[in-house]
């Protein structure tokens, strides 16, 4: 077994008291901001309970087992809360799951979670714990709230907004198929309730794609886009042999569907005035493809 560290501390004229607080003071800084990965700060490794093998944190684990790993089915990842040891970054052994070192009495984060076994030196993230999740978040307690039929919390500015939706983010992103719950990435709650990666989103709207990928639906205001179809499909007047030809749509805004003139552009929904519809019978008898 590796030796602990040892601490020299000054001499005082005040007392013990004033020797321990020091002492913890020192323990408490001792090797901060000198440790971590780029997932984060902290003066302590883990080991994974699955493998018994020593990782930075649980990103990096899952990062480097999963690194060949195609299916998401036969995904390695380690479980958070069956963390039971960790090894500090210093020079000590490992040690049971605490804030500080059972051996040496070193800090091994600045913030500590003991249901979630998490440990993290940046503390200007404003890391908190929600009971409702299981798991830690970052934002500060004060700015979020955990909505308990969407199993997750949101920005308190939705609190009286949002579009529930049981377990919303209990699932991996209609994009990039990333597990969203657990995910350190920024979320987005569209308009109908279900959850994307910003990032992904942007994505989206840089291939001009504006609905949920679950959905369908909007996921922002379509007005102005609308008013622009309104004048290119008055200005491309259809054939005579089409010009009485009706056809059925469904709206994927407001799911009505309704009977309107068949037109190449697009068919405008007559209850929510949305083109976001699409055509379910009544077409042309054949169309023919682009090459």
């Amino acid at each position: 077994m590796e030796s602990c560290l040892e601490i020299q501390l000054p001499s005082s004229s005040h007392g013990s008291e004033y020797v321990i607080s020091l002492e913890r003071e020192s323990l408490m800084e001792l090797g901060y901001g000198d440790f971590g990965c780029t997932h984060y700060r902290r003066r302590c490794k883990i080991r994974a309970p699955c493998c018994n093998e020593i990782f930075d944190c649980r990103h990096c684990h899952n990062e480097a087992k999963n690194a060949m790993e195609v299916d998401p089915l036969d995904r390695h990842d380690v479980p958070r809360h069956d963390i039971l040891k960790v090894k500090i970054n210093l020079v000590c052994s490992i040690s049971q799951v605490q804030q500080n070192c059972s051996n040496c009495g070193v800090c091994m984060g600045k913030y500590f979670c003991a249901k979630c076994k998490f440990f993290d030196d940046t503390v200007s993230k404003n890391q908190y714990h929600c009971d409702g999740c299981g798991i830690c978040r970052t934002g500060g307690e004060e700015n979020f709230f955990h909505c308990n039929k969407c199993g997750c919390c949101y920005a308190s500015s939705l609190k009286d907004s949002h579009r529930c939706v049981e377990r919303a983010m209990h699932h991996n992103c209609p994009v990039c198929f990333e597990y969203l719950f657990d995910s350190t990435k920024d979320i987005s709650v569209l308009p109908c309730g279900h959850t994307i990666h910003l990032d992904c989103l942007k994505e989206m709207e840089t291939h001009f794609q504006f609905a949920c990928p679950v959905c369908s639906k909007s996921v922002c205001d379509m007005s102005g886009v609308w008013e622009k179809l309104d004048q290119e499909v008055a200005s491309t007047p259809m054939p005579e042999i089409y010009q009485n030809k009706m056809v059925w749509i469904l709206c994927n805004d407001c799911g009505t569907t309704s009977e309107v003139h068949f037109h190449i552009v697009a068919h405008k929904c007559l209850s929510c005035k949305s083109y976001n519809t699409k055509q379910t019978r009544g077409g042309p008898a054949s169309c023919s493809s682009s090459i």
